[in-house]
């Protein structure tokens, strides 16, 4: 792509490069403020942090990161805010977003865009219908190291994929679950190890592999005092037969890294946090020149060591987006993939999601 060239967005208005683009927060935990970070760090592209909405009216990050803090109904009413940011629990996305649709506005929202695909289409058609952009903050596929990786994957690079395994060994404690009333519930969260802390990683591998066909699966509650499960495991089937293994638990104290690693004909790559591992091919010679490293716990052992890097290269190429620079990295159909895979992988488990 050229450095004139535009994206066309049917039905969106595209914001002129000058104008000054608004944002506002819907929520005030810790996605809130990974957002209002990257909003803050994007201000050379005229982005500008409006204010947060909370229920509560809880004043902390307004106090912090500058802006108003106001209910919802007041941030739909003002008419610089050109986009919502919605950092609520899980189960208000759906509604919170249709709600910013009708009123005009465009929505990055948080993982999961919603707890079922049903209202993942509402959401969707929500947007259509009003020409505006939904984005979903699944931030690793900004990330310059996954995009490399998914190039390498959709080029050939590894031949015909065969093989595939995400592992996410972290730890999450009763205080963990105790810090909000919605943590561990069916109705808010939406389910446990997989659709909370596991979903990006089985976004990235969708993203790689493509959707799965086939699906075996068990889950369990083993050792929190919630509703959801807090240990998974499951088998992937995809077209052509390549086949991957997930297995996720939040009760490996004190947390570890998560893994992705991808296996072709031709070679793998295996990725322990946000860093390559390994990355050969056939040839026998590791591939971009990178090196074995050791990486950390990252977000295993803290929901806090999520790096803020991601999410200002999706907030940045939202704000592209706007302007008919860029295509979205991640839109409402996109973002649906991962519910589809959470929802059928739960169904597998025989988990009961209204209890």
């Amino acid at each position: 792509m050229g450095p004139t060239t535009m994206w066309i967005c049917q039905g969106i208005n595209i914001m002129p490069e000058h104008d000054s683009i608004g944002f506002g927060i819907v929520g005030t935990g810790m996605a809130a403020e990974l957002h209002a970070r990257a909003i803050t760090a994007s201000a050379d592209d005229n982005a500008h942090l409006i204010g947060f909405a909370s229920r509560r009216s809880d004043k902390t990050l307004s106090e912090k990161y500058g802006g108003r803090c106001m209910k919802l109904k007041e941030m739909l009413s003002r008419p610089d805010v050109d986009v919502v940011c919605i950092c609520s629990p899980s189960g208000l996305h759906a509604d919170q977003a249709i709600e910013c649709a009708q009123s005009g506005k465009h929505v990055l929202v948080e993982k999961p865009m919603a707890l079922t695909t049903t209202d993942a289409r509402k959401m969707i058609k929500a947007f259509e219908l009003a020409g505006r952009l939904l984005g979903v903050a699944l931030q690793r596929r900004a990330e310059p190291l996954f995009k490399k990786v998914h190039l390498a994957v959709q080029s050939g690079e590894l031949g015909d994929l065969v093989a595939g395994l995400v592992s996410i060994p972290y730890n999450r404690t009763e205080a963990y679950y105790n810090s909000a009333a919605w943590r561990g519930t069916w109705a808010l969260d939406g389910g446990g190890v997989l659709m909370n802390q596991g979903i990006h990683l089985l976004d990235l591998l969708i993203w790689f592999m493509g959707d799965p066909e086939h699906i075996q699966a068990r889950a369990a509650t083993l050792g929190h005092n919630i509703e959801v499960e807090d240990t998974l495991s499951a088998t992937l089937t995809f077209a052509g037969g390549a086949m991957a293994t997930i297995v996720a638990t939040t009760l490996a104290e004190p947390g570890f890294a998560h893994r992705v690693e991808i296996y072709g004909t031709y070679g793998g790559i295996q990725i322990e946090g946000e860093e390559i591992l390994r990355w050969q091919t056939a040839a026998g010679k590791p591939a971009h020149g990178l090196r074995e490293r050791t990486a950390g716990a990252g977000a295993g052992g803290d929901p806090s060591g999520i790096p803020i890097t991601g999410h200002i290269e999706i907030v940045k190429n939202f704000i592209a987006a706007i302007r008919g620079k860029e295509a979205l990295l991640v839109d409402g159909h996109e973002g649906m993939r991962s519910v589809a895979a959470v929802e059928a992988i739960y169904s597998a488990a025989g988990l009961d999601r209204k209890s």
